[in-house]
């Protein structure tokens, strides 16, 4: 495939390396803040014509604009960017019923997945088991801008769809017991960690714990272009776990 990587920082060059690897070829690079020569600093018309899928991890800021031009191109595009979650409906609908297909996901590595479904199964299991309770830490590199990251978020998501007892997420420092409906989900920022997210269940006799470890962004790249590979001949708005789902089977 010809794709087009929008956004060129640290995730941009992973995933250009990861789509070499697999057989595919960079056509243009866009990235408004990008100090190289070699890079665009505006996505258009004439850039997504040449390409068969977009890769972006790029800010929050563009993402409306850029999905519409997407949309309008019928250019199948794996959106990588975070940052937006509140207006994903909104987003959504500039894609649903043209001729593009995006897909979202604020993780698209394969064995962060397999976090979500262990985490999801562990907070079933423990349901009624009340002396069992489940937490959420996660520690990412001193430049990450949000927290707690969309990772840990879609973890408490998947708790909350699997364990009724909590129906709250919980993500500010506690100068108090917290309450039984609550998910404390704690997020530390320093150094230079790719990226650690534990899921915690803890009772009076025992702890068993879930972590997924990332190594390098190449895990993170890899999934990414291989989501580009399975909306390429798609139509529509999807999110990850869509090709998570079919890759999983």
């Amino acid at each position: 495939m010809n794709i087009v990587l929008v956004g060129y920082g640290r995730m941009g060059k992973a995933v250009e390396e990861a789509a070499r690897q697999r057989g595919h070829f960079i056509t243009a690079k866009v990235d408004p803040v990008a100090d190289d020569p070699q890079v665009s600093k505006e996505l258009t018309p004439a850039i997504l014509k040449q390409a068969d899928a977009v890769i972006e991890f790029a800010l929050p800021q563009g993402i409306e604009s850029n999905t519409r031009l997407y949309a309008e191109c019928g250019t199948p595009a794996v959106i990588g960017t975070t940052g937006w979650e509140n207006r994903r409906d909104e987003i959504a609908s500039l894609v649903n019923g043209k001729r593009g297909a995006v897909m979202w996901g604020n993780n698209f590595s394969i064995g962060a997945h397999l976090l979500f479904k262990l985490t999801a199964e562990a907070a079933s299991l423990i349901e009624n088991l009340t002396d069992y309770d489940i937490m959420i830490h996660e520690i990412h590199h001193k430049m990450k801008k949000d927290s707690p990251s969309g990772t840990a978020l879609t973890l408490a998501e998947k708790i909350l769809q699997n364990n009724a007892r909590k129906t709250v997420i919980q993500t500010g420092t506690l100068n108090r017991a917290i309450r039984p409906e609550e998910l404390h989900v704690v997020g530390i920022r320093g150094g230079s960690v790719p990226g650690v997210h534990t899921v915690t269940v803890d009772g009076p006799h025992d702890t068993i714990e879930l972590t997924h470890t990332a190594r390098s962004r190449c895990g993170f790249a890899t999934g990414s272009v291989m989501a580009a590979e399975w909306l390429k001949d798609r139509q529509g708005f999807f999110r990850v776990e869509d090709f998570i789902d079919d890759l999983f089977k």
